[in-house]
């Protein structure tokens, strides 16, 4: 049974039918939130960032939310591979403990581990990912605005019920509750202290379609922007007041973008509204420090190893299926996922996911042995898509 599935928007396609793929073709990687499912995708990262693209030399804009901001922050490490591994393991052997008679641990615990996790694995080596020489990376926070300020035992269950509701009728008007704020590594390699509204990297995308702001990448708030980009609503605690940023608190990047659904390569269209969500809006969507250099932002293909081939705008669409569909934001990407039916040969027939913490509840030697089991198995993304760069087949490559 094959693993992979490849679907391609028309523009990437139509490259694909010419030329195949090379990795100097590549101008962007994101890298979704969703948890465990991210941990299908540990042997792709490791082939894409340990042999393939390191055969080319071209800047590479590394955009992740969740679990794929950690993923992509990982890319950045000097020896990723070796990285990678690590992640995979740590992610998988993360532990707990459970209140007496509980289901499920505090967000105060869950934080407190959480942030201990992260400092053990970068403490170091931030300057590392800080200044790599090719990828630039782009970390993605939302972060609340008005009732959701500050987290609250009242106000932010009501704040994110009031956005669920303005997100029903229209994404771009959520942004009255919640921003996107991406936290950018330096566009010149080690230059943080460099100072000033340029020092960020370019975004890869425009940024019309939703509120937000740009805020530079450094030692100093890199450990809380990664653990607010991974801070699940209710599951873990809000990160406050981050350095650098906005004051307020900030939560999971995919609350407001869940597959990074972004209109790559769009930089110069200010109506990137109606690419992403057939909105009304024809003006700009506020917030975001808009830069004159964006033309710069890197062009090539956006290859997206990604647990699934739709890509979800925001984590509250998930239920919203017309939002599901591609847009013309997605027409230069190339999307590697696993094929459903492959999926259904893992152990519990799905893939890893955070339903499992509480399946498996108190039993980690179990669910760590069933997620083991599913990474392993995921080797079979990488053989058959190094067969397919080696052999290009456009009859297995699908519109996205």
């Amino acid at each position: 049974m094959k693993a992979l599935r490849i679907h391609a928007g028309p523009r990437a396609r139509q490259h694909l039918e010419q030329h195949g793929l090379q990795p100097g073709d590549v101008g962007v990687i994101p890298g979704a939130a969703g948890g465990p499912k991210g941990l299908i995708l540990g042997p792709l990262d490791r082939f894409i960032f340990g042999e393939w693209l390191p055969q080319s030399s071209q800047p590479v804009h590394l955009v992740g939310a969740s679990i794929g901001a950690w993923r992509m922050a990982t890319a950045c490490l000097q020896q990723s591979v070796a990285a990678f591994e690590r992640l995979e393991h740590d992610y998988i052997h993360q532990d707990y403990e459970l209140p007496p008679g509980k289901k499920r641990p505090t967000a105060a615990h869950v934080s407190e581990r959480f942030g201990k996790n992260l400092e053990a694995f970068y403490g170091g080596r931030v300057a590392e990912v800080l200044a790599h020489p090719r990828y630039r990376l782009h970390i993605v926070t939302s972060r609340g605005r008005h009732m959701l300020r500050r987290e609250h035992g009242v106000a932010t269950p009501l704040g994110y019920f009031g956005a669920f509701l303005t997100n029903t009728v229209h994404r771009k008007a959520m942004g009255a509750w919640l921003e996107r704020v991406v936290f950018s590594s330096p566009d010149v390699p080690g230059g943080c202290d460099a100072g000033g509204p340029n020092a960020c990297a370019v975004l890869p995308f425009a940024t019309s379609d939703y509120r937000t702001r740009q805020v530079l990448l450094t030692g100093g708030n890199f450990m809380p922007a990664l653990q607010a980009s991974c801070s699940i609503p209710f599951v873990l605690q809000a990160v406050h007041n981050i350095p650098g940023a906005p004051p307020g608190a900030y939560w999971d990047g995919g609350i407001t973008d869940y597959h990074l659904h972004l209109a790559y390569g769009k930089q110069l269209n200010r109506d990137a509204t109606k690419i992403i969500a057939n909105g009304a809006y024809p003006s700009s969507a506020g917030g975001q420090k808009d830069s004159i250099n964006q033309s710069r932002a890197s062009a090539g293909l956006v290859l997206y190893p990604h647990f699934q081939h739709r890509v979800v705008p925001g984590w509250l669409d998930k239920g919203l299926k017309w939002r599901h569909r591609s847009t013309a934001a997605l027409d230069n990407m190339v999307v590697l996922s696993p094929d459903p039916d492959w999926v259904r040969t893992l152990p519990n027939a799905k893939l890893p996911d955070r339903n499992d913490f509480t399946h498996y509840g108190t039993d980690a030697a179990a669910r760590a042995k069933a997620w083991l089991a599913a990474t392993r198995a995921s080797q079979q993304l990488v053989d058959e898509w190094a067969d397919w760069l080696q052999r290009p087949d456009m009859r297995v490559v699908q519109p996205l």
